[in-house]
């Protein structure tokens, strides 16, 4: 009777230590779930981060025109962007790679603050020489208002930007022409092509004989031509259809060429393009049905 007594104990005692355990087991594996939950939302989160910063020094990179900056930029996203593909390869359960990765997100961020920083000063410092340059220009173009043109403000003149000293074509239109000289109203009555354009006045481009090329395009881009007729734009030859030698003054300047039609002409859209001292200084589209 005694040693069944002590049998009931031992067993009773066991079943208390086996429900202990497995009571703290069962705790555990609770916590370690919620923790593992609560990772994979943190893990959610720092993906939508990672992929956020590494598309913002993408837009970074637009701003800029600094090499040398635009290279950091692409080396901090590309980091950015290994980091993230970390994150998305790592389980949820691995704590501390999470951990990890949440204090290079935090090193990221910083960085990434930095340049935000540096850009919008640099943006802040070009916008205030851009300022000044346009009062610079304002006044430059009030003294050559007063002062009659002399050789050294020519010389000046000449080594303006290329961009304010090329000139300007506007008001390009063609007028398809029939034999008697007048609006030809189909392609097939076409035998002469009027190209009529105004080379605007500009003080900062360089005066004197100037040679025009008029390029016209088919509808197919072909370029009307007759013969080999080339002229050099960016390091190459490239065809012509009209060239026309004028006396530029700087003034605003009406000119009109001719195309005869010695061709078969297709309807659609024409493509005139007009180019001077190796720049395409203005283009327009006509209709022919």
């Amino acid at each position: 009777m005694e040693k069944n007594k002590k049998l009931i104990i031992v067993i009773a005692a066991l079943i208390v230590v086996i429900a202990g355990v497995s009571f703290l087991a069962f705790n555990e594996f609770r916590k370690n779930k919620e923790m593992t939950e609560v990772f994979a939302v943190e893990k959610e989160e720092m993906e939508n981060e990672y992929s956020t910063f590494a598309t913002q020094y993408d837009e970074l990179q637009v701003q800029i025109n600094n090499d040398s900056l635009r290279e950091k930029l692409e080396s901090e996203k590309l980091k950015t962007q290994r980091l993230l593909e970390e994150l998305r390869q790592v389980k949820s359960s691995n704590a501390a790679e999470i951990i990890r990765l949440k204090k290079e997100l935090k090193t990221v961020r910083a960085v990434l603050r930095s340049y935000v920083m540096q850009i919008d000063s640099l943006n802040r410092i070009n916008a205030a020489l851009m300022e000044e340059n346009q009062e610079v220009k304002s006044k430059y173009t009030a003294a050559t208002a007063q002062i009659n043109t002399l050789a050294a403000e020519k010389k000046n003149l000449n080594e303006r930007v290329s961009l304010a000293a090329q000139l300007d074509a506007t008001n390009i239109s063609a007028l398809p022409m029939n034999k008697r000289g007048k609006k030809a109203r189909k392609v097939k009555d076409v035998k002469k092509i009027a190209i009529s354009f105004t080379i605007v006045k500009n003080i900062t481009a360089k005066t004197g004989n100037k040679t025009l090329y008029i390029r016209i395009a088919k509808p197919n881009n072909e370029i009307l031509s007759k013969g080999d007729t080339t002229f050099p734009y960016e390091d190459r030859q490239i065809t012509y259809s009209i060239k026309k030698y004028i006396e530029y003054t700087g003034e605003e300047q009406s000119v009109t060429v001719y195309w005869d039609v010695e061709e078969f002409l297709p309807a659609g859209t024409y493509t005139v393009y007009i180019f001077a001292d190796g720049n395409m200084i203005g283009q327009n589209s006509f209709e022919m049905k």
